[in-house]
């Protein structure tokens, strides 16, 4: 089955399902954060994620700013260096409703946005094989004189995503290439999300450097721009 391959491939269920925690650092960059009306949030910041949880916890490396999201609380708080409560939600996705790819979000939208995106990043694959996860194989796709198989995943509700169902993209090493999906936090944006670069931290393999494309009507990217990008270090589990 191609999901045992590529979980084997990502370093095996046996040693993921030792593990507790993941951190490091994650650098944001690309203008999306500015057109949602938060500049800061293309910053550096340092994360540990619950392997087993939907729970992370971020701290901004330059003014100290910590956000932590919980989906078992249904939470994300974001807090000043000193401890100040600046903004919170429970209940986020629903806040979202109506919104369009132009509504700027507040403070504690684009933070539960990075939140479980993130979290979701630092779990895939092996989050493909939680409970209420479905996963099937559909057809192959040809990009750059390359073919990568498919993985069509549906996510149950009580995991925050970016939608419902994603494709994932694998190359012939059973590796992590592009995933596709429609934010729904976004007026369901078409996405093709890119991985550039891959490296192996305690025996698990991590994508460490995303580009993420607007995807256009015939599934290619639209390589004109990169609305976001992510570039992960210093990555540890535990």
């Amino acid at each position: 089955m191609l999901l045992d391959q590529i979980l084997q491939a990502h370093g095996g269920t046996d040693r993921w399902a030792k593990l507790s925690t993941v951190t490091g650092q994650v650098a944001y960059g690309g203008p999306f954060w500015e057109f949602k009306g938060h500049a800061d949030f293309a910053s550096t910041e340092t994360f540990e994620a619950d392997l087993h949880s939907e729970r992370i916890h971020q701290v901004d490396q330059t003014t100290g700013r910590v956000i932590v999201f919980d989906k078992k609380k249904d939470r994300v708080s974001v807090t000043a260096a000193d401890g100040t409560l600046l903004d919170e939600l429970t209940g986020a996705r629903a806040t979202f409703d109506g919104f369009t790819p132009e509504t700027q979000w507040s403070t504690a939208q684009i933070a539960y946005f990075r939140s479980y995106a993130t979290w979701h990043y630092l779990t895939e694959p092996y989050l493909f094989t939680w409970p209420g996860v479905e996963v099937e194989e559909v057809e192959p796709w040809t990009e750059e004189g390359q073919t990568w198989r498919v993985l069509r995943v549906t996510f149950p509700d009580s995991l925050a995503t970016h939608s419902r169902t994603q494709l994932y993209y694998f190359d012939d090493a059973y590796l992590l290439r592009r995933m596709d999906y429609e934010p729904e936090v976004n007026g369901r944006t078409p996405v093709a999300h890119y991985i550039r670069q891959a490296g192996t931290f305690d025996g698990i393999v991590v994508p460490t450097q995303r580009h993420v494309l607007t995807r256009l009507e015939d599934r290619t990217p639209d390589l004109s721009w990169i609305p976001i990008t992510l570039d992960l270090d210093g990555v540890k589990f535990h």
